[in-house]
Order: C-alpha cells, then structure tokens, then sequence
C-alpha cells in the first residue's frame, strides 16, 4: 500500500519517506462498485479521490435524459469536484464509479492537517490546478477533430474505458460528429 501512497504523491511533487508516511496515515482505501456514488449532486465535496484502479465519470445528471459528462478518470487520474472543493458548495454533480474501483480517499480537514505538518503538501494544490484542466476541452477555438487527436495523443486510456457516446458527451459533439471525426482522423494518420 505505501508503494501506491507514494505514486500517488509523486504526482504532485516530491515528499520526503516522513511526508508519505504521514500521508498514508491519513488517506483512506475505498473499493466502490460499479454505480456506486463517491459524490452526490447537491452534496459538499469534501474529500479528493486518487484511482488506484477502473474507472469513474463526473457528470451533470439532467432529469429525463443522458448524462452530461464533465470529466472522466481512470487509474493514477486525481478526481475531485474542483467548484464544490474550493468553494465548500453544493456540488451541481455528481462523481460516479463506471466500474468496480479503488481508490485513496483524503478528505480536505486530512489535507489541512497535513499541511501544519508539513509545507511539502502545499504541493497537493497542482490536483485542483490538474482539475481545471478540463476546461481545455470547452475552448471554442479547438474543433472536434483537435478535441479527438488531443484526448487520443494526452489520454488514450479513456477512448479504451469509455463508450463513444460518453467520449462524445465529454467533449461536447454529437455521437455523429465524434463517428465522422474518428473517420477522418484515421485516414489522416494512416496517409502520413
């Protein structure tokens, strides 16, 4: 288990062997089934997520029809509500597990009490930096096509866990426009 503790916090910094020690005091191991909810719309998020294994979505859930995705994580992804984190809100989302998974869970007062620990865990802050990352995504200068080559070239592992009609609701195209921007994706790199 330390061996995960310290992948986990290797991705946002350096720690000292004392750092992870404490860290792992502190983070939770959770195995979630495949439906199950790490966070509830309307909810406070109060804890991050780092997935050790499978999958989870965050989506918008709208009454009377499909999910709208937010964002999607799989293994050694940091998943956390970024609007409801910061600003200790109702979450307008929810966080739910696609697959069976496991994660280390770490609530926000764990995280504070880590940081009067040690000023090593201010580095916990490039997860909620990572979590903005998604706007990317909803800048309207990148066309579908550059929406599909950036997740193919930055995150392939999500176009192998996700159905297309999860990967189209992502990036914010019809399941249509993702199948003509796949087709013509394919025949512009098998040309070059």
């Amino acid at each position: 288990m330390q061996y995960i503790l310290s992948d986990a916090l290797k991705t946002t910094g350096q720690y000292s062997d004392v750092d992870i020690i404490l860290f792992e005091q502190e983070a939770r191991f959770r195995k979630v089934y495949k439906g199950e909810l790490l966070l509830r719309d309307g909810d406070i998020a109060n804890a991050i997520f780092f997935m050790i294994k499978g999958a989870v979505i965050q989506c918008n859930p709208k009454p009377g029809s499909e999910k709208s995705i937010l964002d999607l994580h799989v293994e050694n992804d940091w998943v956390l509500n970024h609007k409801s984190f910061v600003s200790q809100s109702p979450s307008e989302s929810a966080i739910i597990a696609f697959t069976e998974s496991e994660v280390l869970e770490i609530s926000i007062a764990s995280i504070h009490y880590l940081i009067g620990l040690s000023q090593a865990f201010l580095q916990l802050n490039r997860i909620i930096e990572q979590a903005t990352s998604r706007l990317y995504f909803f800048d309207h200068s990148l066309t579908p096509l550059q929406k599909y080559q950036y997740l193919f070239e930055n995150k392939p592992q999500l176009l192998q866990k996700f159905p297309l009609k999860f990967i189209a609701s992502f990036l914010k195209i019809t399941p249509e426009t993702l199948s003509r921007v796949r087709e013509k994706f394919v025949k512009s790199n098998s040309s070059s």
